[in-house]
């Protein structure tokens, strides 16, 4: 294989461009409808990329949007990893600032080494999570 390949499976290069810690996980987030490839949802993590196209995928609670530089033969050092995109990723919002979002902010937190709750506080608790099933 001395020529590069113009294409390149989307979970591979996801793979090499060292987004997912394995090939598999790649693949199960193409599957599983999370990468979006030019617009479009992937669903096979047979579709291909080439150089040019924009991937969109979150990772963590962080959106990325990337752009395809170069394919890449291996997955290699981070450094070798980064020269096959450019970020387009918005700003990573402080975990301060992201608390006060609803879907992440803690709900009924104890402070660390207070022990556990008594039987008060965890009725409480309860129903503050909207878990009471008072029969």
């Amino acid at each position: 294989m001395t020529e590069l390949a113009e294409k390149l499976r989307v979970d591979k290069w996801l793979w090499h461009a060292r987004f997912y810690k394995t090939r598999s996980l790649a693949s199960k987030a193409c599957q599983a409808g999370h990468i979006v490839l030019n617009g479009q949802s992937v669903s096979k993590s047979s579709a291909t990329v080439s150089v040019g196209d924009h991937l969109q995928f979150f990772q963590g609670p962080h959106l990325r949007v990337v752009e395809v530089v170069a394919l890449g033969e291996r997955r290699g050092p981070a450094p070798e990893a980064q020269a096959l995109y450019t970020d387009h990723s918005p700003p990573r919002v402080a975990k301060k600032e992201v608390a006060s979002d609803i879907r992440t902010a803690p709900v009924g937190a104890r402070e660390a080494g207070s022990g556990r709750p008594t039987k008060a506080e965890r009725r409480a608790l309860d129903r503050l999570r909207g878990d009471d099933e008072d029969a």
